[in-house]
């Protein structure tokens, strides 16, 4: 063929004096630079590889620190993240605007249809006209409405329109609860949405009243379960579930450091002394707000004199406006309690001041029966109770 079929890069050009090369030296020549080659990328790969290993863990005599690995990534049910997965598809966290002011708290899933129940106090940050935003743990969000809400009782329920797949919370039974049950509080925290804090129910039946305006009015009275579950402002209204992930409590007020006699979310942090509104009164209240817009509070007739600093709960001489201490034909009437008796024990339990005896009967039905410990002139009797309902009582 033509010169370039026999060209030889390797050759002594012609004409430079020396012989060219014959063919079997070409051929040797040949396998020495492929064998270079190969050589090349041999190293280039090893050293690619070393390179690699260098980078990734350190070169020789680095230090190399041991870690496991394949560890289970599963919990237990009843552990407190198998508690937590369970819980918080089913608690919401709400922000609420109007008149001026704003406020975040929480609130959980009650049924399937939309409705939220949380804290009075919660809700009332906006007032009449106020703006709810509700949004879910996932990070759907949706326009909430009030259904009902009762300071009393600190209570409010919350409905939701058009909203799918939501998860209720199972509610359980908040007379079962000991002291020591381990319990998991979950909220929003300063507005850290799907806070999870763990505890132990610490006391039962602690009477606290929280709210309330500067002019004495709209206090709720609760008969409290106490925990040491962390839980700041914005917990309020959130879940105090079991180890089954069940509902026993709506998480309400802190005792602060600080805060003096003082029951609420307002001011500082947790010191491990939350309290919660039973689950029992939550449903009842819940279910009555919901069907018909209020709730009922059971009422044994009198007027208590809430400035007596002695033990007990002392009926007041003159009722409201000057009017009777003891409603005419109420419980109260009914069972022979008269103005300036002093009633010391509920059920057994003992009284100590007014506020304690609205706590203990707001934890009842109207048309729970009762025993009453009363003293007149120094002689302690028991008298039997019917309680009234605050709808047709005063």
């Amino acid at each position: 063929g033509g010169p370039w079929e026999r060209y030889d890069p390797w050759a002594v050009p012609p004409g430079a004096g020396a012989p060219a090369p014959e063919k079997g030296r070409r051929r040797g020549r040949g396998r020495i630079v492929v064998g270079a080659v190969v050589l090349a990328l041999v190293a280039g790969g090893a050293g690619g590889v070393v390179g690699a290993y260098i980078e990734r863990d350190g070169g020789v005599g680095d230090v190399r620190l041991p870690q496991v690995s394949g560890e289970q990534t599963g919990r237990a049910p009843d552990s407190v993240a198998g508690i937590a997965r369970t819980a918080l598809p089913g608690v919401v966290t709400l922000h609420v605007r109007g008149g001026g002011e704003e406020g975040t708290g929480t609130g959980f899933v009650l049924d399937r249809r939309g409705h939220l129940l949380t804290n009075n106090h919660v809700v009332e940050a906006g007032g009449a006209d106020g703006e709810i935003s509700v949004t879910f743990s996932g990070g759907s969000t949706a326009t909430g409405r009030v259904v009902g809400r009762d300071s009393g009782y600190d209570l409010a329920v919350v409905k939701v329109d058009g909203v799918s797949d939501l998860k209720p919370l199972t509610l359980g039974n908040s007379d079962d609860v000991r002291v020591g049950d381990p319990v998991v509080a979950i909220g929003a925290p300063f507005d850290l949405a799907n806070t999870v804090t763990a505890g132990i129910i610490s006391a039962k039946q602690r009477p606290i009243t929280a709210g309330g305006e500067s002019d004495g009015g709209d206090v709720s009275y609760v008969d409290a379960l106490q925990t040491d579950a962390p839980i700041n402002p914005g917990n309020s209204g959130g879940p105090l579930v079991d180890g089954q992930a069940h509902v026993i409590g709506i998480n309400s007020a802190i005792r602060a450091a600080g805060s003096g006699d003082s029951l609420g979310a307002e001011q500082g942090g947790s010191i491990g002394l939350g309290f919660a509104i039973p689950i029992n009164q939550g449903k009842r209240v819940a279910e009555e707000l919901i069907n018909t817009g209020r709730a009922t509070h059971p009422v044994i007739g009198v007027t208590l004199d809430m400035g007596y600093s002695g033990d007990g709960a002392r009926v007041s001489a003159k009722g409201r406006g000057g009017g009777a201490a003891v409603t005419p034909g109420g419980p109260g009437a009914r069972a022979g309690i008269r103005p300036g008796d002093l009633i010391t024990e509920v059920d057994g339990g003992p009284v100590h001041s007014g506020e304690e005896l609205i706590v203990k009967i707001r934890s009842h039905r109207p048309g729970d029966r009762l025993k009453l410990t009363v003293e007149r002139d120094g002689r302690p009797r028991t008298v039997a109770i019917t309680l009234g309902s605050s709808t047709d009582q005063s």
